[in-house]
C-alpha cells in the first residue's frame, strides 16, 4: 500500500501557533520555536542594524492523517495542490475591560464594555479586521498578501502578512508593534485604555490539499501573535503546555503517566527558578549561580535526580519548598514566587500566589518520594530526525511552551480561556474549537459579563474565530508590560515576586557589566561585584506611571533583550556560568551604566546619523534627570492594578 493510499485526510500543526510583533522590515524575521527546548534562533541577532525588532513568524505545516489518526507524513507543496487561508482581527477595544479572570471562582468580577459610549453599529469601528486572506506555491509573497485594509474608526491599520517558505508551508507575519489614541489621549492605566488599540491579532488558518486524486480539507489550527519575547531562550517555571496540559489531564483526555521521568518533568521546573536569575534580581539571590540553591549546580543536581534513599531528605525538603495549588490558606513564602491571578483585589486568598499546576505538584510529590525514572529520551536538533508522529506532537508543544502559563492578569500572551475545558476538542488535544470559516464572533453579551455568561456552554468561549483569544488582553499591550513589575512589597529588599519575568524583565545584567566581569585585568572581587550587579529593565522610563506607559507605548523597540552569551574564559574555579543572558541591543537611551560609550549604534553610522543620536540621548538626559527630580510614584508602584 502507497503512502497516498494510506492518506485518508489532513490537519495543519501546530495547532496553535504563535507569532511576534515587530517593526523591524520583514525581510529579517526569525521562525518561531518548532521543537521543544529550543528556542527561536535569529541570524545576527533579534534586531536589525537599525536597532529594530525582528518579527518572529509562525510556520505551519500539513501533516497527514489515516482515517484513525495516525500520523502518515507531511504533506508539501512538492506533491500537493495547497491552498492556504487566513483569516485574523483584533476585537480589544469592541471587547469587555480586564477586572480579573472570570474562571476564579467566588473571586471573579463582572466587566463592562471597553468604550461603552460607543453603541450599537459604530461599534464595530472597534473592530480591525482585514478579512480573509488566500496563498498558494512556493516561496510566494507580495502586497496582496498583506493584511491591510481593516480600520480602527477611519484609520488604516496593519495587522502583518502572509507568506510561503520553498515547501509552500504558511508564514505568518504579525503586525509592527504600533499602538495609539483615536483621541490623541494618553493611556492611563494598565489594560483598559478607552480609544485605544494596537495591531496584535489572532484567528484562524485554513488550507484545503490536492494529493493525488485526493482532495481535503484540513483540520484547522490558530495563530496568534503576541508582544516581543524580551527574554529569548528563558521559560515560564509553568508555561501555557503546562496549564494545557493539566487541564487535558484531569479531564482525562489524555493519560498521565503515573511516575514521572526527572528529566522530563522534574529538572525543567528547577532550572527555569534558577535560570530566571537573568531577569529577576530576587531570583539570582534566591536560585542563581554562587547560591546553595542553584538547581543547575553538578553537585546538587546528582543529589535531586538520585531516586534513591541517600537523598530522599533533599528531596522532600525542596518539595516542601512548593505551595500547593489546592491549600486553603496563603502561603506567600512557598515558591514559585510569582504572583497571582488574584493579585491586588484579595490580598488574603490564596491565588494571589501563583502555584505551579496540580500536575506539576503531583510529579513534585512522586518524585519526593523516590517514584520517578532518571533515563534520558532522545534529543533532537531538527524536526526531521523525529517520526511524523513526534514531529507534530513537537510542534504543538514547541508554540505552547514558550508561551507563560500564568499569572492571567490579565496575562501577556494568552490569558486564563486557554485553561477553560470549552475552549478544547476533546478528542484532539491541543487543538481549539473554531467557528466555521465565515462565521463572525460575537462581541456584546450584555452591559456586563459575568461568569456565568463567560463560561455558558454557548458562551464566548465556545469556539474561537478572528481576534477571540487576544481580545481579553490589555488595550494596548504596552501599559500592560510596563505596569507588571516586581516587588510590590517594598518592606522586602528582595525584588520578589514577579510578574512575566521570562517575558518582561525586571532586572538584567547590563553589556558594561558583562564586558567587565569578562575582563581578567580586574581581580575577582571585581569581576564578581559587576557579575551582581543588575539593572532595571525599564530605568529609562522614569517612575513616573503614566510617563512611563506612554513611554512604553513609543519605545518599546528600544529596550534591550535578554540573549544567551558565553561565560568567560579561565572560568576553571566556576565563579561564574557558562553561559550568561546579558541585556543585548539596547537602544540610544541615556546609559545609567559607569561609562557610557556615546550611542549604541555609533561605529555603524555616518556622521549625520552619530549627531542626530547624540542629540538625542542629550533630550533623554534631561527627561531622565526631570523624571527623578519629580519622584512623583514610588519606582515598583503599579498605577491603577
Amino acid at each position: 500500500m502507497s503512502e497516498n493510499q494510506k492518506i485518508a485526510k489532513c490537519a495543519i500543526y501546530p495547532a496553535l501557533g504563535i507569532a511576534r510583533i515587530g517593526n523591524a522590515p520583514p525581510e529579517e524575521y526569525f521562525l518561531a520555536p518548532e521543537i521543544p527546548g529550543k528556542p527561536a534562533v535569529a541570524e545576527d541577532g533579534y534586531k536589525d542594524s537599525q536597532g529594530r525588532v525582528k518579527k518572529q513568524v509562525a510556520r505551519f505545516r500539513i501533516y497527514g492523517l489515516t482515517e484513525d489518526d495516525r500520523v502518515v507524513r507531511e504533506i508539501t507543496a512538492d506533491e500537493a495542490e495547497i491552498v492556504w487561508r487566513v483569516h485574523v482581527a483584533n476585537r480589544k477595544a469592541a471587547w469587555y475591560q480586564f477586572n480579573n479572570a472570570l474562571d476564579l471562582d467566588g473571586l471573579a468580577i463582572a466587566s463592562q464594555l471597553r468604550n461603552s459610549e460607543i453603541r450599537g453599529e459604530e461599534r464595530k469601528k472597534l473592530i480591525i479586521d482585514p478579512g480573509s486572506r488566500s496563498i498558494s506555491g512556493k516561496n510566494t509573497q507580495g502586497d496582496k498578501y498583506k493584511l491591510d485594509g481593516g480600520t480602527f474608526f477611519s484609520k488604516q491599520v496593519s495587522l502583518g502578512e502572509i507568506r510561503t517558505d520553498e515547501k509552500g508551508r504558511l508564514l505568518f507575519f504579525g503586525g509592527d508593534g504600533n499602538s495609539s489614541s483615536s483621541d490623541g489621549k494618553p493611556a492611563t492605566t494598565f489594560a483598559n485604555n478607552d480609544g485605544w488599540h494596537d495591531d496584535i491579532s489572532d484567528g484562524p488558518v485554513r488550507a484545503t490539499v490536492k494529493l493525488g486524486e485526493l482532495e481535503m480539507e484540513a483540520e484547522p489550527a490558530m495563530v496568534a501573535v503576541a508582544p516581543p519575547n524580551y527574554g529569548q531562550g528563558l521559560y515560564g517555571v509553568v508555561t501555557m503546555y503546562d496549564v494545557v496540559l493539566d487541564l487535558f489531564y484531569r479531564k482525562q483526555w489524555l493519560h498521565r503517566p503515573e511516575q514521572p521521568n526527572f528529566w522530563e518533568h522534574i529538572y525543567p521546573i528547577f532550572e527555569r527558578l534558577t535560570q530566571t536569575q537573568w531577569v529577576n534580581q530576587g531570583f539570582f539571590f534566591l536560585f542563581g549561580h554562587n547560591s546553595p540553591s542553584n538547581f543547575t549546580n553538578p553537585e546538587l543536581l546528582n543529589l535531586l535526580s538520585d531516586p534513591t534513599q541517600t537523598s530522599k531528605a533533599e528531596r522532600e525538603y525542596f518539595f516542601n519548598w512548593f505551595r500547593d495549588p489546592d491549600c486553603n490558606e496563603r502561603e506567600p513564602s512557598k515558591i514559585p514566587p510569582f504572583y497571582g491571578d488574584a493579585f491586588s483585589e484579595y490580598p488574603t486568598d490564596p491565588q494571589v500566589d501563583l502555584s505551579v499546576t496540580r500536575t506539576q505538584y503531583y510529579w513534585l510529590q512522586q518524585w519526593a518520594e523516590g517514584n520517578f525514572s532518571i533515563e534520558k529520551s532522545p534529543t533532537y536538533q531538527f524536526l526531521e530526525e523525529m517520526s511524523p508522529q513526534l514531529q507534530t506532537e513537537a510542534l504543538n508543544k514547541a508554540a505552547l511552551e514558550e508561551c507563560l502559563g500564568g499569572p492571567f492578569h490579565p496575562g501577556i500572551e494568552l490569558s486564563w480561556p486557554m485553561r477553560v475545558d470549552l475552549m478544547w476538542k476533546e478528542k484532539e488535544p491541543f487543538r481549539l474549537n473554531i467557528l466555521l470559516e465565515g462565521q463572525q464572533p460575537k462581541d456584546n453579551w450584555g452591559s456586563l459579563l459575568a461568569p456565568k455568561i463567560a463560561l455558558a456552554e454557548d458562551g464566548p468561549l465556545a469556539a474561537s474565530g478572528p481576534g477571540t483569544l487576544t481580545r481579553w488582553l490589555g488595550v494596548p499591550w504596552q501599559t500592560d508590560e510596563a505596569s507588571c513589575l516586581s516587588g510590590y512589597d517594598p518592606s522586602t529588599y528582595l525584588p520578589l515576586p514577579s510578574f512575566w519575568t521570562a517575558r518582561v524583565p525586571n532586572q538584567v545584567l547590563s553589556e558594561d557589566s558583562y564586558k567587565r566581569l569578562r575582563d581578567t585585568n580586574l581581580n575577582i572581587a571585581q569581576r564578581l561585584k559587576h557579575f551582581d550587579y543588575r539593572q532595571d529593565w525599564l530605568r529609562d522610563f522614569g517612575t513616573n506611571y503614566e510617563r512611563k506607559i506612554n513611554q512604553m507605548v513609543r519605545e518599546w523597540h528600544e529596550l534591550g533583550i535578554a540573549v544567551e552569551h558565553e561565560g568567560p574564559e579561565n572560568n576553571e574555579q566556576g565563579f561564574f556560568p557558562e553561559q550568561i543572558w546579558v541585556e543585548s541591543d539596547r537602544g540610544p537611551f541615556i546609559k545609567s551604566d559607569p561609562s557610557f560609550e556615546q550611542v549604541k549604534y555609533a561605529e555603524k553610522a555616518s556622521e549625520e546619523q552619530i549627531a542626530a543620536a547624540e542629540t538625542l540621548v542629550v533630550q533623554k538626559a534631561a527627561k531622565v534627570l526631570e523624571e527623578r527630580a519629580l519622584r512623583e510614584r514610588p519606582l515598583f508602584g503599579r498605577g491603577e492594578r
